[in-house]
Formats: structure tokens, C-alpha cells, sequence
């Protein structure tokens, strides 16, 4: 088991009010892309990251808005050298560069990144993901899903959190990456209330002893 972190820093008053005049500026303006009109409750960072620590880098971080993941993460032992901030809003975008200076950050779709320019060897040791999925098409969250599990080494992990009552990631989806998922815990303290879930790749089949080698690979 991990050993308790720091808490992650608190903003005070006057930081955490020109962020959620953000979100609700980014919600009004694209209601189906900025899922939630606040920026994620701390109790909902400490979950997320809960599996999580120094070792873990590299690490891809989707939909960071305003970068509550991203402290919460940074508390946990992770280098800012070593995240990389995928981030569709202009305006998150450029307050990520001013508060991570250190970390790499992407202005773009996370449906449409590029493992290959992200990871080259495919090394990041988890994702973790703010994007709002129950609001986005099937064929947009599978893009996302796969690209962002091409991104991590074996081993590594996806965590997504929902305000639902089940995965966001829909059981034929999961099933047509040759992906499961788990769900890690919950928080009341959130607003709404929030799960997260712990997606990763499936083991390979191994097939009954004896099989021929061209029925296993079937």
C-alpha cells in the first residue's frame, strides 16, 4: 500500500474564484466538451491519484483544466518534468503553462494525439483522465481510450472518474480494446459525488493444456 502523501496545495479564495468563473465561461460556451461547471473537489484528486506515486512517471494527464489533477498528482511525488497536459481549451491551456511551467503541455483533441509523438516507446506508466466521457460520442471515447492506452508501458494503467453510476466506458467498447475496468472507490465530498475507475489492458487467454498452437492463437 502506498504510504499517505502530502495533501495536495489548497488554493486559497482568491485563486479558486477566477477558476470556476472559468469552467462556467467554458462550460456556457461548449456545454458537451467541459462536462462539469466547477473544477474537480480535492477529496476526487486524492482518489484518482490514490494509486499513484514517484515511481510512476511518465504520466499523461487528460482534460487537466485547471490542474486540481495535476497538484494532486505533483503531491504525490510526481515530477512536473515528468507529466504531459492534454488540454482542448485555449484558455486552460495557457494557464497550465503559467502554473506548471515544468511539464509539457498539448493544446489539442485528445481523440486525436499521436502516441507515437507523445511516447515514442510507449512508457508512460498511467493516464489519467478528466474529460467528461458520458457526454461524448461512442466513437469519440473509443479514439480516446485507444490512443491513451498505446501511450502506456505493460503494466500501466488508465483512471477516469464519473459522476454516473456505472464505467463510462461502455462494456463493448472495453471489449473491442481488450481492455477491463475496476472501480477504485468513490467520494461523497465531491460535488456532484464522484467514482473512479481503474482501466487496464486484459491478459492474454492462455489456452488448455494440450491445445495445438494454431487452435490457441484463434
Amino acid at each position: 500500500m502506498l504510504e499517505s502523501p502530502p495533501s495536495a496545495p489548497i488554493l486559497g479564495a482568491d485563486q479558486r474564484r477566477p477558476d470556476l468563473r472559468l469552467f462556467l465561461r467554458s462550460w456556457a460556451a461548449e456545454p458537451l466538451r467541459v462536462a462539469a461547471i466547477a473544477p474537480s473537489g480535492l477529496s476526487l484528486a486524492r482518489l484518482i491519484t490514490s494509486e499513484i506515486d514517484g515511481t510512476s512517471g511518465p504520466l499523461l494527464e487528460l482534460g487537466p483544466g485547471t490542474g486540481v489533477f495535476t497538484r494532486a498528482l505533483i503531491a504525490r511525488g510526481v515530477a512536473p518534468a515528468d507529466l504531459t497536459l492534454v488540454e482542448f481549451g485555449a484558455e486552460f491551456a495557457a494557464l497550465l503553462r503559467q502554473r506548471f511551467p515544468e511539464a509539457r503541455i498539448v493544446h489539442g483533441d485528445a481523440a486525436r494525439i499521436r502516441p507515437e509523438e507523445l511516447f515514442p516507446a510507449a512508457d508512460a506508466g498511467a493516464v489519467v483522465s478528466g474529460l467528461g466521457l458520458l457526454s461524448m460520442p461512442p466513437r469519440t471515447v473509443m479514439a480516446i481510450l485507444a490512443n491513451a492506452i498505446d501511450c502506456l508501458r505493460a503494466g500501466g494503467s488508465f483512471y477516469q472518474f464519473t459522476y454516473g453510476p456505472r464505467c463510462p466506458v461502455p462494456r463493448p467498447i472495453l471489449d473491442r480494446l481488450g481492455l477491463k475496468a475496476r472501480r477504485i472507490g468513490g467520494t461523497v465530498m465531491n460535488l456532484p459525488p464522484a467514482s473512479v475507475y481503474r482501466i487496464t489492458r486484459r491478459a492474454p487467454r492462455r489456452p488448455p493444456a494440450g491445445a495445438p498452437a494454431d487452435r490457441a492463437a484463434c
